[in-house]
């Protein structure tokens, strides 16, 4: 059975992000695609992305200057394109407390844009990323990504007969060694020469997810999805000390305090969202309240909820994060 990828033409946006770039590497090493479209703002991260890597000189990888927030420049982009991975966003969560109307011109209007010019322009899927900080969110970056969620949960009412594209979600917690996540942060700070690695509570929990798992992840959901579905891969979580100790094992580490609109423990799933939510082998799936079965998926418990600190893959065992980093 092919691919649902198979001579097709994917459109990225926030291409050159750590995620899009690696979702981009490993459709063009299996070169069953058509072409590649990697939609970004930053010519400067275009051009390094193509610097770094040959497999981005390929005659399927193409470049396309512009962003979510400007439609016209969308509706350009989408044209001939039969997938799109919607993968831009604003994501640091202390910068999005002060600058509340940037974050909400690209997380809450570009990904309205997304919708609108895929439905324009006719394409067959389209997936949305999301994030943990979506479920009861407590800061802006999260309030942002819980809309983009419900405007992509919603989009289908916007298609009409034609009955495409069918939008979907990807919600997952944090990316080891992305850019601008802790794993990095920490590496500058031994590099440095710096004595103790800096956490921010020693009873802080997270969600975590390898890059590659994620990849895989997001590429089964194009091939299994049906529309409206918020997908929640099943990934471990452990504390943020036990993270720092199996990365630096013989580093101290020092507390500095939980930073704006940061919560002790994250939540994938929440208590008010089980009456939707199928539980499959390797994910959950979140669909609008109608639904009442879901391609073999097993309604979950009516008290489920799924949190960092009461996940059945939590973690303490330093050698199994040692594996996933």
């Amino acid at each position: 059975m092919a691919s649902v990828f198979h001579n097709k033409t994917l459109l990225i946006t926030g291409g050159t992000g750590t995620f899009g770039r690696a979702f981009a590497k490993k459709l063009l090493e299996k070169d069953e695609i058509e072409k590649i479209i990697i939609f970004s703002r930053d010519e400067l991260k275009q051009w390094e992305l193509q610097q770094e890597d040959p497999i981005f000189s390929s005659k399927k990888a193409r470049f396309f200057l512009g962003d979510v927030r400007d439609p016209l420049r969308l509706k350009r982009a989408f044209h001939g394109v039969d997938l799109i991975l919607h993968a831009a966003a604003l994501k640091q969560v202390p910068a999005a407390e002060y600058n509340p109307s940037e974050f909400i011109q690209t997380n809450i209007h570009g990904a309205m844009n997304v919708i609108d010019a895929a439905i324009d322009a006719k394409v067959e899927k389209c997936i949305a990323l999301s994030t943990d900080k979506a479920v009861n969110p407590i800061n802006l970056y999260g309030a942002t990504k819980l809309c983009a969620e419900k405007l992509f949960a919603a989009a289908k009412s916007y298609v009409g007969k034609e009955h495409h594209p069918i939008f979907a979600a990807v919600r997952y917690g944090n990316v080891l060694g992305s850019r601008g996540s802790l794993l990095p942060v920490w590496q500058r700070h031994i590099e440095r020469g710096e004595k103790e690695l800096p956490i921010t509570d020693e009873t802080m929990t997270r969600f975590w997810i390898t890059l590659n798992d994620a990849v895989l992840f997001v590429e089964n959901c194009f091939e299994s999805m049906r529309g409206e579905e918020i997908f929640i891969p099943k990934i471990p979580s452990f504390y943020i000390k036990d993270l720092a100790t199996a990365y630096a094992p013989d580093m101290p580490l020092k507390s500095i305090g939980i930073r704006p609109g940061e919560k002790i423990h994250e939540t994938l799933i929440a208590k008010e969202e089980n009456s939707s939510c199928f539980e499959k082998e390797k994910a959950y799936a979140i669909l609008p309240k109608d639904h009442t079965q879901y391609d073999g998926g097993r309604k979950v418990a009516e008290n489920f909820s799924l949190i960092s600190d009461n996940n059945p893959l939590f973690t303490q065992d330093i050698e199994t994060i040692k594996k996933l980093i």
